[in-house]
């Protein structure tokens, strides 16, 4: 991006603008994406194929047919990905690279496993119409798609079924725009369409992690949004004013109407609105790594790049407090690692349990569904905590009544931390005690006067009176356990000795 954020380098003529054209599709190309880690760049095109580009050692050269240009950076075809039966619309990678999601006019997304490639994950075939957004959940537990069908579906990554299915804020669009861009915003908590119409107006719908519910949205564009893209970062701002730090996230929207605007979701009203860049509708949006870079793309050919500063966004937060947060809000197991699929647990009902700092021995149920499994741990309270009872039975072994110990705040914290959605504030309440600093377990042993029956196997239970006393006398002798081989040969069964 050199040439684009310094003036004076893009009238050098040594300094490179165009690394380096690929021309293996044959027809138009709809979508490009880099993975996470950089090692792949995905495109789609109106050809139903997908390709996977991988640097090349080979340092380039001149393009044929190119008219004097030249390559300055060489790529090469990894995997060329054919299963579509029409124009792939959108392109989306995982959180990790494990999975890519490809959205077309065949109605379907496909989900490809990178580590297997060209090996498919699923195929989902739930809309009706063209698909035309595709994005995932940064928690890595959902995938969200947007279709002409005037529906936005979620589904779920542990078995691919949908999730929820959300219609009525796109009742009243037309078909009138080429792709419908989602995102998901960095924390997990909203999920913002592209086309919606409120008031007879288009507007970009936010709908809530929590319920799915779609109470508020963005207005502000004369024709229909076609594009949504969050920042990347979650940023922090001080306000003098109260005397804290304020954390928010940044997006930006593309319209039809050629006009491109970026919200703060701490203001009420856009940052910026800019207008008469473009001469056609704007079709995607991406932000640089460290957020401070955005570039639109329209149809009529054309990027344009709007540089920010830290004073105009605010300071972008760490990675590694990045992460510390998404844990506090989701738990440990927040995405698929490099080649691990995600497994997250989000539970209302522990959450609720950990917030309120309800007691080790009250009453609480709840149902934890792990990758679509579902169990019930119960949370009751049993029996004695704080002894444990001996008895003998007839036969003189010891009988041992098992007891129930309450969890600690270790324990508790842990399975919090695993298994469910939580608040900064209960995380750091449980976060700060240590198993180390609690009084150790002290049971005592009670033993109980008197003889119960032992444990025998069913149907072998002796009655009262029924039982016999041994015969006096030596015992009977037992009969020779030794193997005898004989050798082959016939046997004389008339004289065996």
């Amino acid at each position: 991006l050199a040439p684009i954020l310094n003036p004076k380098l893009q009238k050098d003529s040594s300094v490179p603008k165009m690394l380096c054209q690929m021309d293996n599709h044959l027809a138009c190309v709809n979508s490009v994406r880099w993975s996470g880690s950089g090692k792949y760049l995905a495109s789609a095109g109106d050809d139903q194929r997908v390709i996977l580009w991988t640097k090349s050692a080979y340092g380039g050269g001149a393009v044929f047919g190119g008219g004097g240009k030249v390559n300055h950076e060489s790529y090469r075809v990894a995997y060329t990905l054919r299963i579509h039966d029409g124009d792939v619309l959108d392109i989306a990678w995982s959180p990790g690279d494990v999975w890519l999601a490809t959205a077309s006019v065949d109605n379907t997304v496909v989900v490809w496993d990178v580590e297997k490639l060209p090996s498919t994950v699923a195929i989902l075939k739930g809309h009706t119409g063209h698909v035309k957004g595709v994005t995932w959940d940064p928690v890595g537990k959902y995938l969200a798609t947007q279709s002409a069908d005037k529906t936005l579906r979620v589904w779920r990554t542990s078995d691919w079924g949908e999730e929820a299915m959300v219609s009525e804020p796109f009742e009243e669009c037309g078909g009138t725009t080429h792709v419908l861009r989602l995102d998901w915003s960095p924390d997990g908590q909203y999920l913002v369409s592209a086309h919606a119409m409120n008031g007879g107006g288009p507007t970009a719908q936010i709908l809530e992690r929590d319920g799915w519910k779609f109470e508020k949205d963005f207005v502000g564009h004369r024709k229909a949004v076609t594009c949504v893209r969050f920042n990347d970062n979650i940023f922090e701002k001080h306000l003098e004013e109260v005397g804290k730090k304020a954390q928010y996230v940044c997006l930006a929207i593309g319209s039809r109407d050629r006009s491109l605007s970026v919200w703060l979701t701490s203001l009420k009203r856009p940052l910026f609105v800019i207008h008469d860049v473009f001469e056609s509708s704007i079709l995607d949006l991406a932000w640089s790594k460290d957020g401070l870079v955005l570039l639109a793309c329209s149809m009529d050919g054309s990027v344009a790049a709007v540089v920010l500063n830290e004073k105009e966004l605010g300071t972008a937060m760490p990675k590694d407090t990045k992460s510390a947060l998404l844990k506090k809000i989701y738990g440990q197991n927040i995405g698929p690692a490099q080649n691990a699929k995600p497994m997250l647990i989000e539970n209302p009902e522990l959450l609720k349990l950990a917030q309120n700092g309800t007691d080790n021995d009250s009453e609480a149920e709840a149902s934890v569904a792990v990758n679509g499994n579902r169990a019930t741990p119960s949370l009751v309270k049993r029996g004695p905590t704080d002894k444990q009872l001996e008895m003998r039975t007839s036969d003189g072994r010891r009988r041992i009544t098992p007891i129930y110990i309450v969890p600690n705040s270790e324990t508790t914290n842990q399975a919090v931390m695993n298994g469910n959605s939580m608040s900064s504030e209960s995380f750091g309440k449980y976060q700060m005690q240590s198993s180390s600093s609690e009084a150790k377990s002290k049971i005592r042993v009670e033993k109980l006067d008197g003889v119960v029956e032992p444990n025998v196997s069913p149907g072998k239970k002796s009655s009262p009176g029924s039982e016999k006393p041994a015969p006096a006398g030596p015992p009977p002798p037992r009969p020779n356990m030794i193997a005898i081989k004989h050798k082959p040969g016939p046997v004389n069964t008339t004289n065996p000795a």
